[in-house]
């Protein structure tokens, strides 16, 4: 497999750095880094050690803030303006949240990178947690919500576009749906992806990692499969192969 399109692959992928350390997560960072994949810092993470470790990891390849914002037009632009400061290369928020919301949050990235002279980084919506299906939506919303998660998770897709955001984060299974309804330019970035045999976890929407990329997916989030994988380093540079020749 010729290098550059396991380079090309990688630039598809990030390991989500679910750890409650800094210490651990860079043990990992350490291991899957240097095959160019990108990294992913959640809440439990951030929470832990803060902006000092993002800014670290922000130096080490692209990295994703996966914080997913959820609050008053306000609080999330100056939330948005803040991370945009930390040179992360991705950062999302709940679309749910709202037009105001979602615009006041590009508003702020965009002023905030003009000002700073860093590259914008690429704001994405949260449609549907891949932990959550149709009966999970009804048992928040009511009755009258749509027991379809898919269908939803589409509708909030082209709701993030309209607003102004970049892409969204969302099951690989509704990806195919959400391509043909935003692009080919947008971008949407898959959690819940298990190779072939691998334990789901508290996924209930999942796909494998060539599987995702043939409906449409323009990046992956890969969590468990590497970070407890025996060798992650082994375990990444296997997913990428897999990718590489999807991809092919």
């Amino acid at each position: 497999m010729p290098d550059e399109r396991i380079s090309a692959a990688a630039k598809r992928v990030f390991i989500a750095l679910d750890f409650p350390s800094a210490q651990e997560a860079l043990k990992l960072a350490e291991k899957v880094a240097p095959l160019g994949v990108g990294l992913k810092m959640g809440l439990e993470l951030f929470t832990s050690e803060g902006p000092a470790l993002a800014r670290d990891l922000a130096g080490r390849g692209d990295l994703f803030l996966d914080l997913k914002y959820h609050d008053i037009p306000a609080t999330v632009g100056r939330s948005v303006a803040a991370a945009t400061r930390l040179g992360v290369a991705v950062m999302n928020l709940h679309t749910s949240g709202g037009e105001a919301m979602v615009r006041a949050a590009v508003e702020a990235r965009d002023a905030t990178a003009q000002e700073t002279g860093a590259t914008p980084p690429g704001l994405i919506g949260v449609t549907v947690l891949t932990s959550l299906d149709g009966d999970d939506l009804r048992a928040v919303w009511g009755d009258s919500a749509d027991p379809n998660a898919s269908a939803h998770a589409v509708r909030l897709a082209e709701r993030s576009q309209a607003w102004g955001l970049d892409g969204v984060v969302a099951s690989a299974k509704e990806a195919e749906a959400i391509r043909a309804a935003c692009g080919p330019e947008f971008l949407i970035v898959t959690p819940g992806i298990r190779p072939a045999g691998a334990d789901v976890g508290d996924q209930k929407r999942v796909l494998t990692p060539a599987a995702a990329i043939r409906t449409g997916a323009s990046h992956l989030v890969i969590g468990r499969p590497v970070t407890r994988a025996d060798d992650p380093h082994a375990a990444c540079a296997a997913i990428l192969n897999e990718l590489a020749e999807a991809l092919a």
